[in-house]
Order: structure tokens, then C-alpha cells, then sequence
């Protein structure tokens, strides 16, 4: 595996036996996720988008094939394994959020620390320092209800980077926001990749979404039909520079 490599997959295939019939989630996807990359796996319903971040994020296992994550290969784990990877190297967004209602937005961001392997001297500090990232801080100790919906994907991805992740996985972060709100997410995002060095793969049907990436890639009926690079993405520049002014006066 290259050392410039986070991500390889080789011959990756998934099939689900569903009453007498197995269907082919995946079949045969071979991908290499360089460090650094932001990439955009984008695909209609059915596609096996969803089935292939599940797996790259230790969430499930190919049926046939290897996957290595930072050099090492996955499908070999059992389930403690892949938990404490997955805590270690992963953090996670998602389109709903999934933060906990009764819990205030530093207690969510806070959650990963309690499943680390080794104890954080600080966690309360280090979760501030989370959200302070997103431009959060001044809404610690407000409630998901009290909560905008992008402010509240905001603290979700401040609970991905606690833990200070190698990779960020997305699944459809904006599909419940709207088209403005959208464009912030997208931007903290891109700063994450370009000024912080995440590597950073979202899932995502809009093609206004996938333009914040350097990087497209389409599945159809689980296999890659089409890997596109693209040199600099237009997307979100002012944005960009925003968070990054934002960072410096943390």
C-alpha cells in the first residue's frame, strides 16, 4: 500500500441474502483514497454508495475482497478491532444528525471520548475546542431544540473531529438542509480538507454538493463507473477563508 494512500480497497464485494435470493450490494470496486483527498461518491438510490461507507467505515465487512485502512486490512478484525479503529481513525456526519435530544451540545460532542482506549485528561476542554472549530463555542450549553438545523449538523461534526480523526465520512450531510446552509456546511468541510489535512469522503446524489470536492466518484448498480479529479474545486472559497479567519481568533 502507498504511503500516500489512507484508503485501498481491492476487489471489494458485498452481497445480503435476502429470503432465498443474494443480492450483489457490491461488486468488484477497487479504490484508492490518497491522504489529503476529498472526495464525492455519488450514485442514484441502490447504487452501493451507502454499502461502501459503511464498510470503509468499519461498520460492516466486504463478503470478498480486502480493504486496508491506514495499512491495515479490516476484513481480518473481529468486532473490538473494529471498534477501536473505527473510534480512532473515523469520525462520523450524518444526514439526521443523530444527536441525543435531553443532551446539550458540549455532553454530544463529548460522547466519542467516553470510548476511547486511552483516557483524555480534559474531555470537557477538548469538546469546547471542537466546537469553538465550527464556530460553535457560544452554543455549548444550548440543546439540540434550541438548535438550528445547520447549527445542529455543526455540533454532529464537531463530534466527528473530537477525537481528531484521520478521515471524516459523510452520508448526504446536507440533505436535510437548506440550499444557504448548505453552502456553510460545504465550507467547513473544505476548510477541514484544505487547511486542516482531513481526508474527507461525503455521500451525495446533488452535483452542487460533489463540487466542493477535488474528487467524483460515480457507482452504478455497485460497481465504479467513472473517477474523476478535479483540479480545484469553485465551490465555497469564501467560505473557506471565513472558518480559517474564524480559527485564528480561537
Amino acid at each position: 500500500m502507498s504511503r500516500q494512500n489512507v484508503i485501498e480497497t481491492e476487489h471489494l464485494a458485498r452481497k445480503f441474502r435476502i429470503g432465498e435470493l443474494t443480492v450483489a450490494a457490491l461488486c468488484d470496486v477497487s479504490l484508492e483514497i490518497e491522504r489529503g483527498d476529498f472526495a464525492a461518491i455519488m450514485g442514484p438510490s441502490g447504487s452501493g454508495k451507502s454499502t461502501l461507507m459503511n464498510i470503509l467505515g468499519c461498520l460492516d465487512k466486504p463478503s470478498s475482497g480486502s480493504y486496508r485502512l491506514d495499512g491495515i486490512r479490516v476484513e481480518e478484525m473481529d468486532r473490538d478491532q473494529l471498534a477501536e479503529i473505527r473510534n480512532r481513525e473515523i469520525g462520523f456526519v450524518f444526514q439526521q444528525f443523530n444527536l441525543l435530544a435531553r443532551t446539550s451540545a458540549i455532553e454530544n460532542v463529548e460522547l466519542p471520548l467516553l470510548y476511547t482506549a486511552e483516557a483524555v485528561p480534559d474531555p470537557r476542554a477538548r469538546a469546547l475546542q471542537a466546537l469553538a472549530s465550527v464556530g460553535l463555542a457560544d452554543r455549548a450549553d444550548h440543546h439540540p431544540n434550541q438548535l438550528s438545523g445547520g447549527q445542529q449538523q455543526r455540533v454532529a461534526i464537531a463530534r466527528a473531529l473530537v477525537n481528531n480523526p484521520q478521515i471524516i465520512l459523510a452520508d448526504e450531510p446536507t440533505g436535510a438542509l437548506d440550499t444557504r446552509t448548505s453552502v456553510e456546511i460545504m465550507g467547513i468541510f473544505q476548510h477541514l480538507n484544505r487547511l486542516q489535512g482531513i481526508t474527507t469522503i461525503i455521500v451525495t446524489h446533488e452535483p452542487d454538493i460533489a463540487a466542493y470536492a477535488n474528487r467524483n466518484i460515480y457507482f452504478r448498480d455497485g460497481r465504479v463507473v467513472r473517477d474523476e479529479r478535479v483540479l480545484r474545486p469553485q465551490q465555497a472559497d469564501h467560505e473557506l477563508l471565513k472558518f480559517a479567519r474564524a480559527d485564528a481568533l480561537v
